[in-house]
């Protein structure tokens, strides 16, 4: 048998043995939440959207029966605007009530939220929002004025029926806890869903919501992209906004004001997660100005019989010479 030879490592190995303990001692010193961050950023990829249906939520879109023609209209222009929605004739909830009734019309159309116009005395509004499904809740209760539609104001916006809106929310709706969850809610309902076979591939129009005086005003506009016509024209606008094309809204209806009036834990009743304490309901103020009224006329009766004591008090004395010249 032959002699075992020593064989010496090189340098060179023996200097890549060192770099390589010291990098897995410095891994080592590395917290571990730090190094699970960095190799979930190395491992996840980026999120890329293939545009199939896969949000699959319906909105049940339905009105008491004995609503008056405005909100009737108004009920046809959500309608339009909601192309995920599914229609429903006038409710009549009968002995069973308003909350069971729409949760069962809600769950055999597979809708998971809802939103139902009633409409009382043929002149008050009140609009419901809500969840409803395995997980109902929360809902919330509007009243609805300045109500326009889009026939009665005839504005020039237009945009294609179907097309998934921008949506829109000012800052209060980051500010306000009552406000982030009706946010919520107004994404489901008036966000339509990517990949609809409803729904349009286009995004051109705009959905605003804007908190002032207490209320919720919404209002619809249509992105308008005007071309230039010619080349002062284009100068002037890539001078100003730095592109060619100058982009504008314009209002395409309908307009309305919500003001919040309850919010609900669960599906259109339940705990109470929320009162607008500066609500005053519209029979109050009605019955308000009645008073006012019936004041009035009975200050004005009053001061008839102020009138008549007063002639009949005033008797003018007998004059003694009366008599003589005669």
């Amino acid at each position: 048998m032959g002699k075992r030879r020593n064989r010496s490592k090189s340098p060179a190995k023996a200097e890549e043995k060192t770099e390589v303990t010291q990098a897995s001692d410095a891994i080592e010193q590395v917290p571990a939440h730090e190094a699970s961050a960095e190799a979930d950023e190395q491992e996840s990829p980026k999120f890329v959207s293939d545009g199939k249906y896969k949000n699959k939520q319906r909105c049940l879109v339905l009105c008491l029966r004995g609503a008056t023609a405005r909100y009737r209209h108004l009920l046809e222009d959500l309608r339009t605007l909601l192309p995920h929605h599914k229609k429903e004739s006038k409710l009549d909830p009968g002995k069973t009530g308003m909350a069971r009734a729409v949760n069962d019309i809600a769950e055999i159309r597979s809708c998971s939220t809802v939103l139902y116009l009633e409409c009382r005395k043929h002149q008050d509004a009140y609009m419901w929002m809500g969840r409803t499904g395995e997980n109902p809740g929360p809902s919330a209760k509007f009243h609805v004025s300045n109500v326009h539609t889009m026939d009665e104001l005839r504005l020039t916006g237009n945009c294609m029926k179907g097309s998934r809106p921008i949506l829109t929310f000012d800052e209060s709706f980051k500010r306000l806890d009552h406000l982030k969850l009706l946010k919520e809610l107004f994404v489901d309902i008036f966000g339509t869903p990517r990949g609809h076979p409803k729904s349009k591939p286009f995004v051109d129009r705009v959905m605003a919501f804007y908190y002032a005086d207490n209320k919720i005003w919404v209002r619809n506009y249509q992105i308008l992209e005007e071309q230039p016509t010619n080349a002062l024209e284009a100068h002037l606008s890539k001078k100003e906004s730095g592109q060619e094309e100058a982009t504008s809204l314009v209002e395409i209806g309908p307009r309305f004001v919500l003001n919040p009036i309850r919010i609900f834990r669960g599906s259109f009743g339940g705990q109470t997660l929320f009162q607008n304490p500066d609500f005053v309901s519209p029979n109050e103020i009605r019955a308000m100005q009645y008073k006012r009224k019936g004041n009035s006329y009975m200050q004005r009766k009053e001061s008839e019989k102020k009138r008549k004591t007063r002639n009949a008090e005033i008797v003018i004395p007998e004059d003694p010479l009366d008599s003589v010249f005669r």
